[in-house]
């Protein structure tokens, strides 16, 4: 029962996150599920990569009723995400834990920095012709897809900065969108992780509604106030995990 409490309390946390942010939530789901629950790094990805699934759903219906989502641009995110999603998932399977911890720890650092540059993007943003940023958006759904699998999140700190950059996207159209996008390519990873073994199944009764709820109260809020605060308490704590995990030693070395 402690665990279930325990998994709902970081399914709703991530949520929370995700749907004010527009992000799957992963990156703060996996060191929880890593730090409390201590599942092995490639389960939290695999775990993670399902729950995010229900992110999708709840946070972009929210979104999508106040008419938050770019459909075009979902597909043409969605469709490459899908195709690169079970491959980034199968070399997970395939990395030692030790190395799988120290590439989500720079992912981690990565995603911080994104997250930072975010209030930029609206005074560098460049509305690039319809075919140009089309086919931008099939590099990075390639790119969001692969990492997806491969890291256990959603993508929505790579997609939100290209669609503001290079779509002229509003940050609330943008969040949407990628919300949206989470629902088929965390399927695909998911959907490869389970077949690998690796998706706790037991902890889902408690993330699942966590997250559910986490997201459509996040997406509300996201609504009516800024997110700058919270967006610089995310960082510090994520380029504290992201710090933490590159540290990591293998096991040759001890």
């Amino acid at each position: 029962m402690k665990t279930q409490w325990i998994s709902f309390a970081i399914g709703l946390v991530a949520g929370c996150f995700g749907g004010l942010m527009g992000i799957g939530g992963g990156i703060i789901m996996i060191p929880l599920m890593v730090e409390l629950l201590h599942v092995d790094q490639c389960r939290a990805h695999g775990t993670s990569l399902v729950v995010l699934i229900f992110t999708g759903i709840s946070g972009g219906l929210f979104y999508g009723l106040y008419d938050q989502v770019n459909w075009k641009a979902a597909v043409l995110l969605a469709v490459p995400a899908m195709l690169l999603a079970a491959v980034g998932a199968r070399l997970a399977d395939r990395l030692p834990d030790w190395k799988l911890k120290r590439s989500f720890g720079a992912f981690l650092i990565f995603c911080s920095a994104l997250l930072l540059l975010k209030p930029l993007f609206a005074d560098w943003m460049y509305v690039l012709p319809d075919a140009v940023s089309g086919a931008a958006f099939i590099a990075t759904g390639a790119a969001t897809g692969f990492l997806s699998g491969l890291m256990g999140i959603g993508g929505g700190t790579i997609m939100i900065p290209v669609m503001i950059l290079l779509g002229g996207f509003t940050q609330h159209v943008a969040q949407g969108t990628a919300l949206l996008v989470m629902i088929p390519s965390g399927f695909v990873g998911a959907f490869t992780h389970w077949k690998l073994g690796n998706v706790a199944g037991e902890l889902l009764f408690g993330m699942v509604p966590g997250i559910m709820l986490g997201a459509f109260t996040g997406a509300g809020i996201a609504q009516f106030i800024p997110e700058e605060p919270l967006r610089w308490m995310f960082v510090l704590v994520a380029v504290y995990m992201g710090w933490r995990y590159m540290k990591v030693v293998s096991p040759d070395a001890c």
